[in-house]
């Protein structure tokens, strides 16, 4: 189980910091009933990481992912499928950088967030932990390479459990700091919310890169080993 951790935590880690995400639950906690929606949209982050992670342990388990403890030739195909789809999400992300960060934008729905019904903040939350295009190839990675290390089902779910919690801090640290932090709370998430604005798309082509050539690397070490 160590193992698989600790082939897994980088991944989590990709999804955690998703500035998009982070800007979104700033942008909610700052309504009036910013509370609520706060906890609203991170429990749908979590169960959208949870359910895509347990269908693809439910894919993998019995589709034969480990054989004789190493992964099956299929997930090292995965891998190398979802490394490649990575780093050309990255190109194209650095492509579409804005060559003055200061002028970067916000996408247009995160204009309508003050207005939203807590069923459609539990909704949001939950689509973007499992319809991003960077947290759905990097959850279901994780999920493969759970699937694939051999482990006793109940050693899958705690993997699992440990992923979905570490991919979950980026929102859980603002979350924190608007329940805990006072006063001082508000001027701390602007800073925060301000500078992930402006860097949002660098941060986010790096990410793909970097996690992408990691998929990549392991797609070819399952295969040629």
């Amino acid at each position: 189980m160590g193992n698989v951790l600790g082939d897994v935590l980088g991944l989590a880690a990709g999804v955690a910091i998703s500035p998009l995400p982070i800007i979104a639950i700033i942008l909610i906690l700052a309504t009036p009933r910013g509370r609520l929606n706060g906890l609203l949209f991170t429990a749908g982050w979590i169960l959208g990481l949870s359910v895509l992670g347990a269908v693809m342990l439910a894919i993998a388990s019995p589709a034969g992912a480990s054989a004789h403890n190493h992964p099956a030739t299929w997930v090292g195909a995965l891998k190398l499928a979802l490394g490649v789809l990575l780093v050309l999400f990255g190109a194209r992300q650095w492509h579409r950088r804005p060559k003055d960060p200061s002028q970067a934008q916000l996408p247009k729905w995160m204009g309508a967030i003050d207005r939203l019904a807590p069923i459609k903040v539990f909704g949001l939350g939950l689509a973007l932990a499992a319809l991003n295009a960077k947290n759905a190839p990097l959850t279901i990675a994780a999920g493969a390479a759970i699937g694939s290390a051999g482990l006793p089902v109940g050693q899958q779910i705690a993997s699992m459990a440990i992923f979905v919690l570490i991919a979950t801090l980026g929102l859980l640290a603002p979350l924190g700091v608007f329940l805990l932090g006072g006063e001082r709370a508000k001027t701390t998430l602007g800073n925060w919310k301000d500078w992930a604005a402006q860097h949002n798309i660098a941060v986010m082509a790096a990410l793909f890169f970097v996690l992408g050539l990691k998929l990549l690397g392991d797609g070819i070490s399952i295969l040629t080993s």
